[in-house]
């Protein structure tokens, strides 16, 4: 491990979150593993949410719990309703509350728009934009049956929505990833509008180009790497620590008075390097 991510990892307040409960969807890999770790680390219990590969979900797991405190995994599809309502439920029940949301679960199906199926186009969707609202509503219900507990957090409930810089960067060959990210913003702005008179705090992170197992061949041979990073600013490509990172706070009293906000953690990718030369 570089010592880029062992800094980051390192810089990690401990105790920061003690007390509370996060439940982190797509937690089993990438970003989502990183950051389930990440708010472990930071002294919340964590629930680790997965779709597939229960082995890779239990190992979470068991490295969250190193840190002396609680984690389990459970199996849901958040693309579903049913299967959503209990998991924040079954969270609720093993932990007596929940006090973190991140709606990090996300996948990709690309092709060619007119070579795009409705299938491809309505799986994305169903993942990337109705599986954080799903996510988010139910969490949302029981931070207002709670509110707020003052010892453990100023806020009554704290969501965080894995969005993209493509909420903002148009992308060819990927249009329903690209639209569902443009929605996972229009969503997060409005639940922040209108949950925050009840001190429910809804912001979102958009990772750039972050070296995780999706995305290998983007990054992997030298020749890819140098093509990406004509794209960012910051000559450096991404660790899913600094999705984690950036989460942990946003997440914390820290962050208090962050509402509604997207955070973009792209290396200047949203800068439009293109146009560094005068385009």
């Amino acid at each position: 491990m570089d010592s880029h991510v062992e800094a980051v990892r390192g810089a990690l307040p401990a105790g920061l979150l003690k007390g509370q409960t996060a439940l982190v969807t797509g937690a089993n890999s990438g970003i989502g593993k990183a950051t389930a770790i990440g708010l472990g680390r930071a002294g919340a219990n964590v629930v680790v949410n997965y779709v597939s590969d229960r082995d890779a979900a239990e190992q979470v797991v068991q490295e969250i719990a190193s840190f002396g405190v609680r984690a389990v995994a459970h199996e849901a599809d958040v693309s579903q309703e049913t299967q959503v309502t209990e998991m924040v439920g079954r969270t609720v029940q093993d932990f007596g509350t929940l006090d973190i949301l991140v709606a990090n679960a996300g996948m990709q199906r690309d092709a060619k728009f007119t070579e795009m199926t409705l299938a491809q186009w309505q799986k994305v969707l169903d993942v990337n934009l109705t599986g954080q609202f799903l996510c988010a509503r139910e969490a949302a219900k029981e931070f207002r049956r709670r509110g707020v507990v003052p010892e453990v957090s100023r806020a009554a409930g704290k969501i965080v929505c894995m969005s993209s810089v493509h909420q903002l960067i148009p992308w060819a060959g990927h249009v329903n990833y690209a639209s569902s990210k443009g929605g996972v913003q229009m969503m997060m702005q409005t639940l922040a509008q209108e949950l925050a008179p009840e001190k429910i705090r809804v912001n979102a992170v958009a990772p750039g180009a972050i070296k995780t197992p999706i995305n290998r061949s983007a990054w992997e041979t030298a020749e890819a790497r140098q093509d990406l990073l004509r794209l960012i600013p910051y000559d450096r490509i991404g660790d899913p620590e600094d999705i984690a990172h950036a989460v942990v706070l946003l997440a914390s009293d820290l962050m208090d008075y962050v509402v509604g906000t997207t955070l973009y953690v792209d290396g200047g990718m949203t800068l439009f390097p293109g146009f560094a030369t005068g385009g």
